[in-house]
């Protein structure tokens, strides 16, 4: 077991100033795998002194040294792909196959993509007799979490560094481990010292030190709605800006005239991939009722073809959840829905067969699961999906918009023109249409209790710029 002591502050890798520690264990076999430094309030005032006076520095630099930094990360992440890939697979559980294919290889994606995103990036422009600037915010707060370590780092780091802002990176405590091999890569890749830092730590010391620190211009943070509600509140004191990607209950609507099949098990797919750990995904099939038990039962097939097992098996599809209070919570969750009332069509509460030992949970289905339930209401965060039955589209419009959240979904009906109707009366940020390919070039953020503000693409650099205007 790998033991580390140190944060990585102002260039080179420091002994913490804590003296606690983080024990990270593998969640399908329980055992530790590493211990990371559990990061005080005083490593962050380090890490925030140092990413302050780098800033200015940084923030003047022109778009070719910015380039070539970050082509050296995304080189970086090129060639240590399976050595991300295992990481990942090792601390969360991702079966490797997913690791490598999502895990590793969706941020070597948004990283590339920043460099023509960034090439192309006009930071002034003139309208009318005046001529507006886009500049840095200046010092960045970016706290992760564990579902997709790395994805989130890259996709609030790369951007932040584009804009020419310096960044304190706050990993979550579960995933660590892919973090500090993030912090090789940036250290390898040149960057002047005190352009990215990071702590590793607890939410609730390092992460709320960070995010309410007074030399901190913007807090991006990924996690539940709860904490960034926190946050947004201390920010508000501090008159300092947020984005916040946060939790989701997204719905899939299968329209009538659409291809049923494929969309419940697209559906099965797009809940059950990662565990049930991803904040976008449709855990919500709304279908019509007169093709309701014909959507149950094609769920119960595809379900079966997700058995749970040792992540580093390529043949497996299904990983264990990230730790055991989250095993708990999900299958929490899963009890209330049947206590409520659901039908148990796949699943349940108790441990899949020949997994004893780590965190598994069943994938589980629930239909005549109704709108006022729990299961429908609040983020489970697991392998867990929930079937209702809607009478018309405007009943259908009514329960997709129907929960404090709108983060994601999908439509699928007939023809692309009835599908994308319904979808932009939907109140949610981004939907695919009759199984559309994520894009990472397309803005990621939610409505309502989902979060404020968008990642990925061009408008994700955009939250880390603001705006000064000359006139003349």
């Amino acid at each position: 077991m790998e033991t580390y002591s140190d944060q990585y502050i102002n260039g080179g890798w420091t002994p913490s100033l804590g003296g606690g520690a983080i024990t990270v264990l593998n969640p399908a076999t329980e055992e530790p795998l590493a211990t990371v430094p559990a990061g005080t309030a005083e490593d962050v005032d380090a890490a925030v002194a140092a990413a302050r006076a780098a800033a200015k520095a940084w923030g003047a630099t022109d778009k070719e040294t910015r380039l070539r930094h970050l082509t050296a990360i995304r080189d970086g992440l090129a060639a240590r792909q399976g050595e991300i890939a295992a990481t990942v697979t090792a601390e969360l559980g991702s079966p490797v196959g997913f690791a490598t294919a999502v895990q590793a290889g969706l941020p070597l994606g948004v990283a590339s993509s920043y460099l023509s995103i960034l090439a192309d990036f006009e930071f002034s422009e003139r309208v009318g007799n005046s001529t507006v600037y886009a500049e840095p915010a200046g010092v960045v707060a970016a706290i992760t979490p564990w579902n997709y370590p790395l994805h989130q780092i890259v996709a609030k780091v790369v951007p932040a560094l584009a804009a020419g802002c310096t960044v304190v990176l706050k990993p979550a405590e579960d995933t660590p481990l892919v973090a500090r091999l993030f912090a090789q890569i940036v250290h390898e890749a040149g960057l002047p010292a005190g352009v990215f830092n990071l702590v590793t730590g607890v939410g609730s010391v390092a992460g709320a030190a960070l995010a309410a620190h007074p030399d901190v211009d913007l807090v991006s943070f990924t996690g539940s709605t709860a904490v960034g509600r926190s946050i947004a509140e201390q920010a508000g004191r501090g008159i300092k800006r947020v984005a916040l990607e946060l939790g989701g209950k997204s719905a899939n609507v299968v329209l009538p005239g659409a291809d049923l099949a494929r969309a419940v098990n697209v559906n099965i797919g797009n809940v059950f991939a990662n565990s049930g750990q991803t904040c976008s995904a449709w855990t919500r099939l709304l279908v019509h009722q007169d093709q309701y038990e014909e959507a149950v039962a094609v769920a119960a097939k595809a379900a079966a073809k997700y058995v749970p097992g040792d992540p580093t098996d390529q043949a497996t599809r299904l990983g264990p959840v990230v730790n055991a209070k989250q095993r708990e919570r999900v299958r929490g969750y899963i009890q209330a829905g049947l206590d409520a009332g659901a039908r148990l069509v796949a699943g349940g509460t108790d441990a899949p067969e020949g997994c004893d030992t780590g965190f598994y949970v069943r994938p589980t289905v629930l239909a005549d699961v109704t709108p006022e339930m729990t299961v429908a209401q609040e983020e489970i965060f697991g392998p867990v999906l929930c079937i209702l039955p809607y009478r018309d589209e405007e009943h259908a419009l009514e329960l997709a918009n129907g929960t404090q959240y709108g983060l994601a979904g999908g439509v699928w009906a007939a023809d692309e023109e009835t599908a994308v109707a319904f979808a932009r009366r939907m109140d949610t940020g981004q939907i695919d249409i009759n199984g559309g390919r994520f894009n990472p070039l397309a803005p990621f953020g939610g409505y309502k209790g989902s979060g404020v503000g968008r990642e990925l693409g061009r408008f994700g650099l955009e939250e880390f710029l603001q705006t000064k205007s000359l006139q003349f």
